[in-house]
C-alpha cells in the first residue's frame, strides 16, 4: 500500500510540474507582441454571385492591391459584394487570432483557405463590424478570405488588420466602443435625474430643464446606439438600436433649438422660433416614415434613408450655422449666458460641421467620432447656464425676501407712527390749555408768596414747563409740516447750534469740531431743522466719556447734502441700533421718553430726506443725514 501511495504521490508531483512548466512554456511562446498586416487585396463580385459560398482560391485576376489606412477603393455601380484576401505571415502564437477593428458590410463570411470560420448577417442598416476571429496554429502562413456584402456605398476593411495572441487582442476587441456606452449611460442617468428635478422647479424654468434633459438623454442614446460595442456584443438588439438612434437624433435637433429659444428668445424676425417649428414638423414627418418602414419590413428603406440621413445632415449643418450666428450676436452684446453657450455650442457645432462635411466628402467612408466629446463640452455649458439661472433666481428670491422684510418693518413703523400721531394730535390740544391756565395761576401765586412756599411753586412751574415741552414734541411729531419754509444756509444753522450746545458739551468734558462746506443750502424750517440736529447732538453729548469729541461734517455729493454727526462715546449694540426712532424707545438714557429721535426722524422725513445710524459698542456712534440740495439765493448751488 505504501508503495502505491508513493507512486501516486510521485505521479501527482510530475503532473503538477508538467503543468507549471507547460504554462511557462506557453507564456514564453505566447509572449510575442501583436503584429500589423498593412497590405491585402480586394476583388469585386460582379453578377448575381453565389452568396460567398465559393472561395476564389485559384483565381488570380481582378485583384486590387489595398494599403492600410489609405483611401478605400470606390465601389462600382451595381456591385454589392466583394472579396478580401489577406496573406497571413508566419507566427509563433499559441492561440492566434485576427482582429479587424472596422470592416464595412452587412453580411460577412471569413474563410481560412476553404474552411469557414465565421459568418455574420445583419438584418438592419448598421454596416460597422468589429471582428475577432480565432485561428488555428496550423493556419500559419495561410490565406484568409473575407466575403462582404452591403446595400450601402462603402464596403471593405477600413484600418489595419492585427494578428496576435487571442488573450491580448480580445482586450482591444472589448474596449472598441465601450467608452461610448459608458459615456452614453452617464448622459442618460444625468438626464433622468434632471428630468425628475425639473418638476420641483417653477414654471419659468420647467421648459428649460425639460428640454435640456431631452438634449442630454438624446445625446446619451446616440452615443450608446452609435457605438460598435452595442452591435458587436448585442447584435440581437441591432434593429432596436438603429430605431432608437433615429428617434434620438430626430428628438435632439428640435429640442436643442427649443432650448436655445427659451434661453435667448426667438431671435430677430422670430427666425429661431420659425426654424424650431420647421424642425419639429420635419422630425415628426421622419418619425412617421420610421414607423412605416419598421412595420413594412424595410420596404421604404431607401426613401427613409434619404430623408433621415442626407436631408437631416444638411438641416443639422444649417442649424449649427444659424445658432452659431445668433450666439455671436448675443455675445457681442456681452450676454454672459451667450458667451458660455458660445464656448460649448461653438465647440460642438464646429466639430459637427467639420465631421459632417468630411463625411460627405468621403462619400460616407468615415465614422463620426469627435462629435460625442464635443457634445460633452456643450452639455457642460448648458448645465452651467441652467445653474447660473437657478442661482440668479435664488438671489432674486433672497433679495425679494429682504426687501419684503424691510417693507414689513417700515409698514409696522408707519402704523405705529400713524397711531401715535392721532393720539398726540387729540391729546396734546386737550392737555395744553389746562396746563397753560394752571401755569398762569401758579405764576401769580409765586409772585405773592415767599420762602419755602415760593420754592415749591417754582418747582411746580418747572415741571409744568417740562410737560409743555413734551406736549410740544408730541405736536411736532403729529404735525411735522412747516408753517414757514425758507432757504437754510447749513453753515449758519450749525454755527447757531454750536453756540447753543457748546457749553453743554464742555460741561460733559467733550469738545466739538465743525467742518462745514460753504454754500450748502437746503429747504426747510429753521427752528425744526435746529431741533432735529440738536436732538442728535444732545444724544452724542450724553454718551461722551472723558476727552470725548463730536465731529460735525457737512458736504455735497450730487444733488444731496450729507451731514455727519460722529462721536466717540459709548456706542450701541446692533439690537439697540435697529430700534432707534421707535416711539418711547430710549437707547442709553434712563429718564428719556424716546420722543427726541422720533421727532427728528419725522422732521427729516418731512424735509424729504433720510437719516441713518452707524454704531459699535465702545467705539461711538455716527448719524448720516441726507437732504435734497437747494439752489442758493443768487441762483447758484454747491
Amino acid at each position: 500500500m505504501s508503495l502505491i501511495f508513493k507512486s501516486l504521490h510521485i505521479t501527482l508531483v510530475v503532473l503538477l510540474l508538467s503543468a507549471v512548466c507547460g504554462s511557462f512554456l506557453v507564456s514564453a511562446r505566447g509572449n510575442y507582441p501583436a503584429g500589423e498586416i498593412r497590405h491585402w487585396q480586394m476583388r469585386w463580385e460582379t453578377g448575381p454571385g453565389d452568396g460567398g459560398s465559393k472561395v476564389p482560391v485559384r483565381e488570380a485576376e481582378d485583384w486590387i492591391d489595398v494599403e492600410a489606412k489609405a483611401e478605400m477603393p470606390k465601389k462600382p455601380a451595381g456591385v454589392s459584394a466583394a472579396w478580401t484576401k489577406i496573406a497571413l505571415p508566419s507566427f509563433n502564437y499559441t492561440s492566434p487570432s485576427v482582429y479587424i477593428q472596422t470592416i464595412y458590410a452587412l453580411h460577412v463570411k471569413v474563410y481560412v483557405e476553404n474552411r469557414l470560420i465565421f459568418e455574420g448577417d445583419r438584418g438592419f442598416i448598421k454596416d460597422n463590424y468589429s471582428l475577432l476571429v480565432p485561428l488555428d496554429v496550423r493556419d500559419n502562413g495561410k490565406t484568409v478570405y473575407i466575403w462582404t456584402q452591403t446595400l450601402q456605398d462603402r464596403i471593405g476593411i477600413k484600418e489595419n488588420v492585427m494578428l496576435g495572441e487571442h488573450s491580448r487582442l480580445i482586450k482591444d476587441y472589448i474596449k472598441n466602443g465601450l467608452i461610448d456606452v459608458i459615456l452614453g449611460g452617464a448622459f442618460i442617468f444625468v438626464a433622468a435625474v434632471l428630468f425628475v428635478c425639473s418638476f420641483f422647479l417653477n414654471k419659468e424654468y420647467f421648459p428649460v430643464a425639460t428640454s435640456l434633459s431631452i438634449v442630454i438623454a438624446s445625446t446619451g442614446v446616440l452615443s450608446v446606439t452609435y457605438s460598435p460595442f452595442t452591435y458587436t456584443f448585442y447584435s440581437y438588439m441591432g434593429a432596436i438600436s438603429v430605431f432608437m438612434f433615429d428617434v434620438a437624433l430626430l428628438s435632439l435637433l428640435p429640442a436643442l433649438t427649443f432650448l436655445f429659444e427659451n434661453i435667448f428668445g426667438g431671435g430677430k424676425y422670430g427666425i429661431i422660433r420659425k426654424f424650431r417649428k420647421f424642425q419639429m414638423a420635419y422630425s415628426s414627418f421622419c418619425c412617421v416614415f420610421l414607423v412605416i418602414n419598421s412595420l413594412s419590413g424595410g420596404r421604404t428603406l431607401e426613401f427613409y434613408y434619404f430623408i433621415s440621413t442626407n436631408i437631416v445632415g444638411i438641416i443639422m449643418i444649417l442649424q449649427f450655422i444659424l445658432l452659431i450666428g445668433c450666439v455671436i450676436v448675443f455675445s457681442l452684446k456681452r450676454n454672459k449666458d451667450a458667451i458660455i453657450f458660445a464656448c460649448g455650442f461653438g465647440t460642438a457645432a464646429l466639430t459637427g460641421v467639420l465631421e459632417l462635411t468630411w463625411y460627405y466628402l468621403k462619400r460616407g467612408n468615415y465614422d463620426l467620432f469627435y462629435w460625442k466629446w464635443a457634445l460633452v463640452v456643450f452639455i457642460l455649458s448648458l448645465i452651467v447656464i441652467l445653474g447660473r439661472r437657478l442661482a440668479q433666481n435664488h438671489s432674486q428670491v433672497v433679495q425679494y425676501s429682504r426687501e419684503l422684510e424691510l417693507f414689513n418693518n417700515e409698514l409696522q413703523r408707519s402704523e405705529k407712527m400713524e397711531i401715535i400721531s392721532e393720539l398726540a394730535a387729540s391729546v396734546a390740544h386737550e392737555v395744553r390749555n389746562p396746563l397753560q391756565v394752571t401755569r398762569g395761576f401758579l405764576q401769580l401765586l409765586s409772585e405773592k408768596s415767599s420762602g419755602e412756599e415760593q420754592r415749591y411753586l417754582f418747582m411746580a412751574l418747572s415741571e409744568l414747563d417740562r410737560a409743555a415741552s413734551i406736549i410740544t414734541d408730541f405736536l411736532t411729531f403729529a404735525k411735522p409740516e412747516f408753517e414757514q419754509i425758507s432757504l437754510l444756509h447749513v453753515n449758519d444753522e450749525f454755527m447757531h447750534i454750536q453756540s447753543i450746545l457748546l457749553p453743554l458739551c464742555h460741561l460733559n468734558g467733550g469738545k466739538m469740531i465743525l467742518e462745514i462746506e460753504e454754500d450748502l443750502w437746503v429747504k426747510g424750517n429753521s427752528s425744526k431743522f435746529k431741533q432735529a440736529m440738536i436732538n442728535i447732538i444732545k444724544n452724542s453729548i450724553e454718551s461722551l466719556g472723558e476727552e470725548g469729541t463730536i465731529h460735525l461734517l457737512a458736504y455735497s455729493r450730487g444733488d444731496k447734502v450729507h451731514i455727519h454727526i460722529k462721536d466717540n462715546g459709548a456706542g450701541m449694540e446692533p439690537g439697540v441700533l435697529s430700534r432707534l426712532g421707535e416711539p418711547y424707545f430710549s437707547s442709553n438714557k434712563t429718564k428719556g421718553t424716546g420722543l427726541g429721535l422720533m421727532v427728528t426722524f419725522r422732521i427729516i422725513e418731512a424735509m424729504e430726506g433720510e437719516i441713518r445710524f452707524r454704531s459699535k459698542k465702545g467705539a461711538g456712534t455716527e448719524s448720516i443725514t441726507l437732504l435734497p440740495r437747494a439752489e442758493g439765493p443768487d441762483g447758484s448751488n454747491s
